[in-house]
């Protein structure tokens, strides 16, 4: 008896003190990426652990079987039970998906990013453990070029010069969103990548929405809306340290570290990087400076404050000036490096165009849980932006007389400072000189959101932005000269002999003000059926100030302010067929304000505004259909927009007076822009995985209009000036012209393939063709010209590995990356010139590049 008691009480102490290991990776299932930070607990105890980096974990157990729950912020907590009777345990991937109400209040909600089975539009997701795989030296937008409907390039192959195309729409009807804070000028519209050259470093995860997309801002876009996300504290103190080497001098270093979530509820995440090269394409050397800060406080389970700053100061020498293909072959660099734009200075390398820029973004964000039903989000943000570009005056940097040995050589700037010295008394006759582009940019960007009912959701918000940008262009090297001779009549030093520093020809402010309202309402049918319909409606007001034609006190020197009125209705449903399956359909229409060059036809001349400008307006409607199970994820989609009365202004020099410019402003200009796109990953096994995109656009312009022209004050020429009774007109001949700028026809495939434990190689192939040379619709004035030139469809074949491994107290992760590893020759962006492929003006994209990174997590 007392031995059969001692036994009971041995096996009851070896179950009771009995250990066990419980393994697994934690997965974001809508993008497929390892979710750091997670929590980890066994259900009924306090034993738990954080996944690391990759979304690993490694629990000891003190139980042979329970439960364990897994949570994240943001995602639907999941348990599983577990059973360690060997000892061990792994349960593989964990998938998470995300939670509607959570993930609406700390990610859609501020930052507009769709869910996927339930926002009804087109999406694609880059999650950052792709950036870190492929960027390398790539610029940040080509990271997008598997995407359905995408088009990027580097054009002239310059450090930031890069551009991407939705749909064929170009960056201006683009938005772009950081931490969804808009970042488009808003002037113009434009996209300027070289302030974010950064971004790769601090990217948590990519967004693009295709077409009328769920950006949460009173302006909405045409083409489509690509979302950037950049990291947020994280819960557990660490960081890692990086340095890359690739082809042409590049190298790049740099540094991460968060002190993870105080008890105090305080964390803070601050990154910086150094990067430079010489740049592929020759004359492109760049340097830059990258830095990132996170700061953020928990003040109580109901209020969080965020603080983030970030910013990437550069300057880097730029490929402005085009070539025929012909001439490009006959040069001795060859097409794809040679670059028109250098040559040397006193035996320094020296740049005709030349860009330089910094543009620090802050914003303070606000999270507020006003009760269980309740949340309200809001962001006061500020951008301040000064820089510019190096330009030429003169014909001799024009010359091939000026170049040391040939056409094809670089610019012989000594002998153009010899001479200018030569002929000091009259001034010099070439000089370099930068526009320069400065700005302020003010904001606040505030959503709230309120679940109403177990169905109904409703939300809305203010979208308000105040902005100055302030342009001129300033002598900065006379060349060896005394002066230089400004010799416009209308400037008011017209006349002078001007030095470095001095402003000429242009000088004036822009200034936009823009205020919006938006609301959404959200209704769930049942746990399958989800629709919405939301609207906007905003207000911009323009005016501009001229420095350099109007003398203090001229009435004239401060245009009116012109108003514009945008609106725009949308509204979706998507629908679960299954858990596998759903169709979503959306449409809309809106209105929205032309860009402020269009409004003022002449900002450098006049402050006359454009009194026939008008709104463009938009109808877009699409349709999709989304499959998922455990090794396939497939969506295809069709749209259709139609874009109605695109504001098309521009000038030209009058044939009969070439020092007078004249002026139209086209009205009733309509383009159709639709498409089908299909995408596809596929996991053959669990280390072997499929990709793949199709896109298939056909974009046109549908119709033919004619113009008046103008003075450059606005107001109408006349054939007949005394009588004024028939204008000056240009006829637009566009009807069924196809779309340049951008492949119409695109398609990806990738393979990657896990042939070791903590080893992955991937091969991606990316097609581009139907890519119809960009032009202005305004000078198709002659009937039957027919399409412009469309340059030869490319293939690119992409190559990469990653390798983790310990290195001493690090986990480390190496990375080695090859693109267009076939060195293809070809043309990504065209330029129309009239006269096919004999004069079209074109750029070549790189040829064969590498790059090879270490980062050392701690």
């Amino acid at each position: 008896m007392r031995k059969l008691l001692l036994l009971a009480m041995f096996l009851a102490s070896a179950t009771i003190f009995a250990q066990g290991t419980v393994t697994g990776t934690v997965i974001d299932s809508g993008l497929d990426s390892p979710l750091p930070g997670a929590n980890v607990k066994v259900v009924g105890t306090n034993t738990g652990a954080i996944t690391d980096f990759d979304g690993k974990f490694s629990l000891n157990v003190n139980q042979v079987s329970g439960k364990i729950e897994i949570s994240f912020v943001g995602y639907k907590t999941k348990t599983i039970d577990f059973s360690v009777s060997g000892g061990t345990q792994d349960l593989g991937k964990i998938m998470l998906d995300p939670d509607a109400g959570a993930l609406d209040e700390i990610l859609v909600t501020a930052y507009s990013l769709a869910i996927d089975r339930k926002t009804p539009v087109a999406v694609s997701n880059i999650k950052a453990s792709d950036i870190a795989l492929k960027l390398g030296t790539q610029e940040f937008p080509e990271i997008l070029k598997t995407t359905p409907g995408i088009y990027a390039t580097r054009q002239g192959g310059g450090y930031g010069d890069s551009r991407v195309n939705i749909r064929g729409f170009e960056s201006e009807n683009v938005a772009v969103l950081i931490n969804g804070i808009p970042v488009n000028d808003m002037e113009n519209g434009a996209v300027y990548w070289s302030n974010w050259a950064g971004l790769g470093d601090v990217t948590s995860r990519m967004q693009v929405q295709r077409g009328l997309g769920a950006s949460k801002v009173a302006v909405p876009s045409i083409g489509g809306t690509i979302n950037i996300v950049t990291k947020s504290t994280d819960a557990e103190e660490g960081g890692n340290v990086s340095a890359a080497i690739g082809n042409d001098g590049y190298f790049k270093y740099g540094m991460t570290y968060s002190t993870g979530l105080s008890d105090n509820g305080f964390a803070a995440t601050v990154s910086a990087s150094k990067i430079q090269g010489d740049g592929y394409v020759d004359g492109t050397e760049f340097e830059g400076y990258n830095y990132f800060v996170n700061l953020s406080k928990e003040i109580n389970s109901n209020h969080t404050i965020a603080f983030n700053a970030f910013g990437a100061q550069q300057e880097h020498g730029q490929h402005y000036t085009r070539q025929t293909i012909e001439e490009y072959k006959r040069t001795e660099a060859g097409p794809k490096r040679f670059n028109a734009d250098w040559g040397y200075k006193n035996g320094q390398v020296y740049h005709t165009s030349y860009n330089f820029y910094h543009k620090p973004q802050m914003s303070l964000n606000h999270y507020w849980r006003v009760n269980e039903k309740t949340d309200i989000s809001t962001a006061l943000y500020a951008s301040f932006g000064s820089g510019g570009g190096r330009r030429t005056r003169g014909d001799k940097l024009g010359s091939d007389e000026y170049r040391l040995g040939g056409f094809d050589q670089p610019i012989d700037f000594d002998k153009i400072v010899d001479e200018n010295i030569a002929r000091s008394p009259l001034g010099a006759s070439d000089m370099i000189y930068a526009s320069f582009n400065s700005h302020q940019w003010y904001g606040i960007l505030s959503t709230f959101k309120n679940r109403t009912s177990n169905k109904l959701t409703l939300s809305g918000g203010i979208d308000g932005r105040y902005y100055v940008g302030s342009h001129w262009y300033e002598i900065t090297d006379l060349l060896g000269g005394d002066y230089w001779l400004n010799e416009s009549s209308s400037d008011l030093n017209g006349g002078q002999a001007l030095g470095v520093g001095d402003k000429f020809g242009k000088d004036y402010d822009g200034t936009v003000l823009r205020g919006g309202l938006f609301g959404q309402a959200e209704y769930d049918v049942n746990e399958d059926l989800n629709v919405f319909v939301a609207a906007d409606i905003s207000n911009t007001t323009y005016s501009v100030e001229n420095f350099m034609k109007y003398a203090p006190g001229d009435p004239e020197r401060k245009s009116d302010k012109v108003d514009f009125l945008g609106y725009g209705i949308k509204g979706g449903a998507n629908y679960n067929l299954s858990n596998r399956s759903n169709i979503f359909a959306n449409v809309g229409y809106f209105s929205k304000a032309p860009f402020l060059n269009n409004v003022f036809l002449n900002t450098t001349g006049s402050t006359e505004a454009n009194k026939d400008a008008q709104n463009e307006k938009v109808f877009s409607a699409e349709i999709g259909y989304g499959f998922r199970n455990s090794n396939l994820k497939a969506d295809i989609n069709v749209y259709r927009t139609t874009w109605i009365d695109k504001a098309i202004t521009g000038s030209y020099s009058n044939p009969t007076n070439r020092d007078v410019r004249l002026f139209y402003n086209i009205l009733g200009v309509n383009a159709l822009h639709q498409g089908v796109e299909l995408n596809f990953s596929y996991n053959l096994t669990n280390d072997f995985k499929f990709s793949g995109m199709l896109s298939l656009g056909d974009w046109t312009w549908t119709n033919n209009v004619s113009a008046i022209l103008k003075d450059e004050n606005g107001e109408p020429l006349y054939l007949d000036p005394g009588t004024k009774t028939q204008p000056m007109t240009v006829d637009v001949y566009s009807e069924g012209l196809k779309v340049g700028d951008a492949a119409q026809t695109t398609f990806a495939l990738g393979a990657s393939y896990k042939f070791a434990e903590t080893s992955t190689i991937y091969v991606d192939y990316n097609y581009a063709g139907d890519m119809y040379a960009s032009y202005y619709v305004s000078g198709r004035t002659e009937p039957g010209l027919g399409n412009t030139w469309k340059a030869p469809a490319y293939g690119l074949l992409d190559l990469g590995i990653r390798h983790d491994f310990d290195f001493g107290p690090f986990d480390a992760s190496l990375y080695g990356r090859i693109n267009n590893a076939l060195n293809t020759e070809y043309v990504s962006d065209a330029n129309d010139q009239g006269n096919g492929f004999h004069n079209a003006l074109v750029y070549y994209g790189p040829g064969r590049t590498y790059s090879v990174s270490l980062k050392l997590k701690f």
